[in-house]
């Protein structure tokens, strides 16, 4: 699918795509190509730009997630929405599978984060713990299948991998994540988490924009579709 048929917004300072499961938002040591490539070269072709397109950074989804993802298309939109992520003003959902043996039906989920940079993997903590930053989560089980169930995920805080180290913490870890104590992986290697929505504010007009997007129908997401 190519980048132009993943846009869900696109005007002279914003580009809101979906996210496919396994792309990189921003390089790092595999030196794959990224989606901020991706979207770069299709910014240079439309608009016949002789060199680089400008394209910010506003926020990331790890690697194997799926769904919503704004870009800046101009420096001015950057820092504006920059301003935006870390006030936490975006309101953000997600949709995550986990085991249908999930004993709540709705609830808030508070820990403490601590993150080890060297295994790109974090732990939640009940206790505060030296160097640990608070991470709070609100949970809602929208429908029960044969062997997982779909939660409903808003996000008070964006920690580093927040809601696959949350859920792990009580040993019910996401579809397919092998990192936090998955039994399987998906056949793709994505993980069943996915960002469904986003609202923010337009940096420019100061609209109030809402962005949803659909998972791919693949596996399990299959099923949660036809429902």
């Amino acid at each position: 699918m190519e980048v132009k048929d993943r846009i869900l917004f696109e005007d002279n300072h914003l580009l809101v795509i979906h996210k496919r499961p396994g792309e990189l938002v921003q390089g790092d040591r595999t030196g794959d190509r990224t989606l901020a490539d991706l979207v770069k070269s299709y910014l240079k072709k439309k608009h016949l730009k002789p060199g680089a397109a400008y394209l910010g950074i506003v926020h990331r989804l790890d690697r194997p997630t799926s769904g919503v993802l704004v870009f800046a298309k101009t420096s001015k939109a950057l820092s504006r929405l920059n301003q935006q992520f870390q006030s936490r003003t975006p309101q953000k959902t997600y949709w995550a599978l986990v085991d249908k043996q999930f004993p709540e039906n709705e609830g808030t989920l508070e820990h403490w984060m601590t993150r080890n940079a060297q295994q790109n993997k974090s732990k939640a903590h009940k206790n505060k713990v030296p160097n640990s930053k608070q991470a709070r989560l609100h949970f809602k089980r929208i429908r029960d299948f044969d062997r997982y169930c779909l939660l409903e995920i808003k996000l008070e805080t964006g920690r580093h991998h927040q809601i696959r180290a949350q859920l792990s913490s009580l040993n019910f870890p996401i579809q397919g994540d092998l990192k936090y104590g998955a039994p399987r992986s998906n056949k793709d290697g994505s993980i069943s988490l996915h960002s469904r929505t986003l609202t923010i504010d337009h940096p420019v007009t100061k609209e109030s924009l809402f962005f949803i997007s659909d998972p791919e129908k693949v596996g399990i997401w299959k099923s949660v579709l036809s429902g």
